[in-house]
């Protein structure tokens, strides 16, 4: 897994998609999470574009494209059981897949180690 310093993490998959979703710590500053609005598929996304909203009982975050790259997949699970982000965010609260054009931008990102130093 990589990390960014917006509190996402981004797998890489078997097929060579990638997944992503908000670290452990991210969940924990959210407070209780009650919405999460997804993108659609297909949609492609440049660095940095607001890609998912999240709502808490605190605020309102949006989750960034940390990459470019095209939307394959949303996780639907998310919309009916948006708790899920406070149960298991390094998980089964991932919000989507995308298809990147070149992986090796993934090299500009933080590992485990580095992102648990980041955070203290």
């Amino acid at each position: 897994m990589k990390f960014t310093e917006d509190h996402e993490w981004i797998r890489v998959e078997d097929d060579g998609t990638v997944t992503i979703g908000i670290t452990e710590h991210a969940s924990e500053q959210l407070g209780d999470v009650v919405f999460v609005e997804l993108p659609e598929i297909e949609t492609q996304c440049a660095k940095g574009d607001e890609v998912v909203v999240i709502e808490s009982v605190k605020a309102a975050s949006d989750i960034l494209a940390p990459v470019d790259g095209e939307i394959v997949a949303v996780n639907e699970t998310l919309a009916d059981n948006p708790g899920l982000v406070n149960e298991d965010p390094m998980g089964a609260a991932w919000f989507f897949k995308m298809k990147l054009d070149d992986l090796s931008v993934l090299d500009g990102f933080m590992s485990e180690d580095q992102y648990k130093d980041m955070v203290g």
